[in-house]
């Protein structure tokens, strides 16, 4: 028995390492786990490492191949963003997934661009990340649409006459997001007033003094989770009459429980909504409450936001451009990516001639301050 063991031991170490090696196909992941992003940055990744727990191998060229995801924490800033984009590159991987936040986004573009590695967007819906490149697509509707609708409810469902605007200074999330409102709401015959805010700022009363003098109807504040909570308790603390308007980067748990118990209203525009498909909300719920890094990455409690919901739609389109590609080559999975279709849990993704989704509607729900739940309010379109 001894002599047979030696002999099938000395058989193994004779079968070359590429038979026995397992056939791995690696997705980068560019996300903020870290600075002013990381809690939103967190749960989109979450929806990420949900979908690679689901299905962990695909079917590329006739073999199957596990599916290994690689993280660079792009730190929230657009300093640290090149370095995390590098790392994704030397780390060769077939395609990159994020980031949550457009300003790193576009950041690490040049890198992925150069390499030829392809990247699906999950919720940097400034116009800027895939504009002028064939590298970049994203799968969520932009801020121009994004900021109409919000523009649209305020003007004609809150009867807003008077806008103020507020947004981190060098942004491009916060800055962009703000014009297009602007832009929208004066076409509709509001008025609106725009100030930003230095990197770091902690006190927003001057802000919410400015919004009073004059004569807000709305504050808008598409800005970071950190940011938001802050100026949702300082709000409160002034006993504000109007209304929070937030772009997709609010909806989170965590800016829903700085909401509870105050006398705010707080209204964002999102991708999904709890509930909208049951099997995932139980699925992923489920894989949340069982796992305690996952629970504390998704800020405590199993609400589920709608870049998780992103997250977990974005691998399923990488898995369906590897699988139409037919080749773990970047290069060749950048080619098969414009014919990509997919129904996700968010919806119907497919990509316009510049890489971005084709979306027609976003939801529309504030917070119950006495439960910290979001509730559903519209599905809005616009023309």
């Amino acid at each position: 028995m001894k002599k047979f063991l030696i002999v099938l031991l000395c058989l193994a170490m004779m079968i070359p390492a590429a038979v026995l090696a397992e056939n791995v196909v690696r997705i980068g992941v560019f996300e903020p786990a870290s600075g002013d992003s990381g809690a939103g940055g967190k749960q989109e990744m979450l929806g990420m490492q949900y979908a690679n727990i689901e299905t962990p191998t695909v079917e590329i060229g006739g073999e199957t191949y596990k599916v290994e995801l690689v993280y660079a924490d792009n730190g929230s800033s657009t300093d640290k963003a090149p370095s995390a984009a590098q790392q994704l590159v030397s780390s060769d991987v077939s395609v990159v997934l994020g980031s949550y936040g457009s300003g790193v986004s576009i950041a690490g573009s040049k890198y992925f661009e150069d390499a030829n590695i392809p990247v699906i967007g999950v919720t940097c819906t400034n116009p800027q990340v895939t504009a002028g490149n064939d590298h970049y697509f994203r799968i969520c509707f932009l801020d121009p649409f994004q900021g109409t609708v919000l523009a649209t409810y305020a003007y004609k469902e809150l009867g807003a006459k008077v806008a103020y605007c507020i947004g981190e200074l060098g942004n491009d999330y916060d800055v962009g997001l703000c014009n297009y409102f602007k832009k929208a709401f004066e076409d509709l015959g509001g008025t609106v007033f725009v100030d930003n805010f230095p990197t770091g700022t902690s006190n927003f009363t001057s802000l919410l003094n400015n919004a009073a003098m004059y004569e807000a109807d709305v504050l808008f504040c598409p800005v970071s989770i950190a940011y938001s909570t802050q100026i949702i308790d300082q709000a409160a603390s002034q006993n504000v009459s109007f209304p929070i308007l937030g772009g997709d980067t609010l909806d989170s748990n965590v800016v829903a429980g700085a909401a509870v118990g105050k006398n705010v209203n707080v209204t964002i525009t999102t991708f999904y909504q709890e509930g909208a498909n049951a099997q995932f909300d139980e699925g992923f719920k489920a894989w949340l409450n069982s796992d305690s890094e996952a629970l504390t990455n998704n800020g405590g409690n199993d609400m589920i936001s709608a870049v998780s919901v992103m997250g977990y739609d974005a691998y399923y389109t990488a898995l369906e451009a590897l699988k139409a590609a037919g080749s773990t080559d970047s290069a060749a999975v950048k080619a098969a990516l414009p014919g990509v279709t997919l129904t996700g849990v968010s919806g119907e993704i497919k990509f316009d001639e510049t890489g971005d989704a084709i979306r027609t509607s976003a939801f529309i729900k504030k917070v119950d301050t006495a439960t910290g739940d979001w509730i559903f309010v519209a599905e809005q379109s616009v023309e």
